[in-house]
């Protein structure tokens, strides 16, 4: 009973303990990847406006619910402004490598993404994200005078350590909900294509793949037929009582037995059928009428009508 008691209490144990490392991780899976101060004429919210956004960012490959969450705002010392994300939205569940975007536009009332205060373009912002257990996630301040008008402050790419200022050049651009640095195009397919423009590499690498592919099962179902056969046999004269040697005598016949079997079956074949005449005769049958066989006598007469 006290061995009983001891393993509940260790079950016990070990699930809270495996319940707070999943706790732990998931607080660590959401990131602040982008923040747009001065929007002019950048991305849109639902509503049609310019407003200041900021940009979350789930960097595992699980889901993670910002439901409860807080989002906290700085731009003086002591003067912080907090913004708690409604539960019961579906889209604070933010999907795998995806994003959420959150417009500080001081107008809570819009939306669950619509936040109850606004960044200020003079000074530093600093901003702050705390899970619902108000333990501090991530945090970034943006210096003041660093973003001219539709510019953004963010990551190099999502998740990432380092942190630029993008909308400046074609090749830093701002990306709202989607990832900080985009690729065009692909070296390894490029490289492929420089030595092997027309597919005949790859072609061939192909069916080589395929051939061998197909020969390898071959031979892997051909010796696993054999072992199956010979392990078949084997049970067959454990069975019986045969050994090796013996099985190898009845198997090993002499000339003589073969050519009698063959001559029985020669035999056989020949006598089966006896020999027909190939005259074909016929002979007439013929019946002598009778008005009693006759059917027309037995056909029903129409009555006539009056």
């Amino acid at each position: 009973m006290n061995k009983t008691k001891i393993g509940i209490f260790l079950s016990l144990l070990m699930l809270i303990g495996l319940c707070s490392c999943q706790e732990q991780k998931s607080n660590n899976k959401l990131l602040l990847n982008e923040v747009l101060i001065d929007n002019q004429s950048n991305f849109q919210d639902d509503y049609g406006l310019h407003s200041a956004w900021i940009e979350i960012f789930n960097r595992s490959y699980g889901s993670a619910d910002l439901a409860g969450w807080l989002l906290k705002v700085s731009n003086q010392p002591g003067d912080t402004v907090t913004y708690f994300i409604p539960k019961g939205d579906v889209l604070t569940l933010v999907k795998p490598r995806q994003h959420a975007l959150f417009w500080a536009d001081g107008e809570p009332n819009r939306g669950t993404f619509h936040t109850n205060f606004k960044l200020n373009t003079q000074t530093d912002n600093w901003i702050g994200l705390f899970d619902s257990g108000r333990k501090l996630i991530d945090q970034i301040v943006v210096p003041a005078g660093t973003l001219s008008a539709d510019e953004s402050y963010a990551r190099v790419s999502d998740a990432a350590g380092q942190w630029e200022v993008k909308g400046g050049s074609p090749d830093k651009y701002v990306t709202p909900s989607t990832n900080n640095k985009t690729i065009n195009s692909n070296a390894k397919m490029e490289k492929f294509e420089e030595h092997d423009a027309v597919g005949i590499g790859m072609s061939i690498s192909a069916m080589s793949v395929v051939f061998t592919g197909l020969i390898l099962l071959y031979i892997a179902f051909k010796i696993v037929g054999k072992i199956s056969v010979n392990l078949s046999k084997r049970n067959a004269m454990r069975a019986k009582g045969i050994d090796k040697h013996e099985a190898k005598e009845l198997t090993q016949a002499p000339g003589d037995v073969y050519a009698a079997i063959a001559m029985a079956l020669h035999e056989m074949q020949s006598d089966v059928h006896d020999v027909e005449e190939t005259v074909l005769t016929i002979t007439r049958v013929k019946r002598s009428y009778s008005p009693w066989s006759s059917k027309i006598y037995t056909l029903r007469e129409t009555p006539n009508k009056k």
